[in-house]
């Protein structure tokens, strides 16, 4: 028989069980700070008809879906968490409550080139909230709160999340005479890689490609890269443009805000050069960073939007939402160190290992103990008693349980604690006691540890 050689596909994660216990614990974070907000977990399908997710793609979009059929069925796997969000508003509207606020964490799929920091299959966490008709901009001021708590929760502290109003970008293009529509979109994009590319070959973009003039394309610049605070930029074109002086309100109505919902001015920056590539944003963007690596780009972003389901319904749905790259956040926390080593990634809490051939003692001591919230495994193979030790010591299990003829005559246990070496024998339920209270303390360290 030919044996297969075993590997992972270019573009998927996998984890050894430690890291993994901490990915698992990012998750639950994420999942708890979403509910201290009120949002609702939601999980949808993995495919759907290939024209429910393709049907605000195309072009490029198209390229990265991966597709099937299955009979006279056209199938895709999701790429985003974003267009089954709208089928779902759309076809549960009857029975949802507006605002309706959700949260979904899924695996999404993407038939890109595999490379740092791009995955082909990965976990996405996304919230959003939909308006029936209309949506507050307290709903916009809200969720950098979301943002700065979740990454704190995880033991990120060095991070900044940059906000604009794409409305200011669109009134200011229409002060320089850049028509509305697909013109302005355009420009839009270009901005978007100002960070990327640099001032220099924006500007020669701006000029040769969309044909801006040489004045348009300074004041362009110029307006996107000013050092002075941004409110006193936006002061001195106030009347010029109703656009322009809608996102500078919505901005100052937003950023009045953001104290009060618990996020410091150190892990902020108003910045009126953040566009957003995505067409689809009307009003706030969002992008966060990681104030250490830079070079790794935006780890969580999202806005505004006017109409969620407008290929589905008359409806008009208007939205706000923020999608974190939680597999590429993970790997690039992998890759540089910052996982928590201290964090109990053991499968057990407690390894219990009997001494005498009669297992029923040890089976039911370890009924109780999971009564209690244990984790308990019992080691029943027939090996030496080193061979057994090693076994808690390499998993890193914190407490191992010598269960031998002795102490079930005198109703006892004996306990090690793996860390000091420390043995005790004494009651089971005194000692019980004693490893629950050791076990939370070890349970409550952060999954990331950053380096200063």
């Amino acid at each position: 028989m030919n044996r297969i050689k075993p590997r992972t596909l270019s573009g998927f994660m996998e984890l050894l069980p430690p890291s993994q216990v901490c990915f698992d614990i990012m998750v639950r974070k994420l999942r708890e700070t979403f509910s201290l907000y009120g949002f609702a977990s939601l999980d949808t399908p993995l495919m759907e008809a290939t024209e429910i997710l393709l049907a605000k793609g195309g072009g490029e979009t198209e390229k990265q879906v991966y597709t099937l059929r299955k009979g006279d069925t056209d199938l895709a796997i999701r790429y985003e968490l974003t267009a089954s969000l709208a089928k779902y508003v759309a076809l549960h509207y009857n029975d949802l409550t507006f605002p309706f606020r959700r949260f979904e964490i899924g695996k999404v799929y993407r038939g890109e080139r595999a490379q740092r920091g791009r995955f082909r299959e990965f976990y996405q966490a996304d919230i959003d909230i939909i308006g029936d008709g209309a949506l507050d901009i307290m709903n916009e001021a809200e969720l950098p709160s979301v943002i700065y708590r979740c990454l704190m929760s995880m033991g990120l502290e060095r991070f900044y999340i940059r906000i604009n109003n794409r409305k200011i970008l669109s009134g200011f293009f229409e002060i320089l005479g850049i028509k509305s529509g697909e013109d302005s979109t355009n420009v839009m994009r270009l901005v978007d890689k100002l960070d990327k590319i640099g001032a220099d070959k924006l500007i020669k973009s701006l000029t040769e490609d969309l044909r801006l003039s040489q004045v348009q394309a300074d004041e362009i610049i110029f307006f996107i890269t000013s050092t002075e605070d941004p409110f006193i930029t936006l002061e001195k074109y106030k009347g010029k443009s109703e656009t322009l002086d809608m996102g500078f309100a919505e901005l100052s109505a937003l950023q009045k805000h953001l104290a009060g919902f618990g996020v410091p001015d150190t892990h902020y920056k108003i910045d009126i050069s953040l566009a957003r590539g995505l067409d689809y944003y009307t009003g706030t963007v969002y992008e966060t960073y990681l104030s250490d690596y830079p070079e790794v780009g935006s780890v969580c972003g999202g806005g505004r939007y006017d109409n969620l389901a407008e290929y589905y319904t008359d409806r008009k749905m208007p939205g706000v939402g923020i999608s974190l790259g939680l597999t590429r956040l993970f790997s690039i926390l992998l890759e540089q160190g910052l996982l928590n080593k201290e964090v109990l990634s053991a499968p057990a809490d407690v390894l219990i290992i009997p001494m005498t051939d009669d297992l029923s003692h040890a089976v039911r001591l370890a009924t109780s103990m999971r009564e209690l919230g244990l984790r308990v495994q019992i080691y029943s193979e027939n090996k030496k008693f080193k061979v057994k030790v090693s076994y808690a010591d390499k998993l890193g299990i914190p407490f191992v349980v010598f269960l031998g003829g002795d102490e079930i005559e005198k109703g006892l246990i004996t306990v090690k604690d793996m860390s000091s070496g420390e043995q005790t024998t004494a009651s089971s339920g005194m000692l019980t006691t004693g490893i629950c209270e050791k076990i939370k303390v070890l349970k409550k360290g952060k999954p990331i540890e950053e380096k200063i």
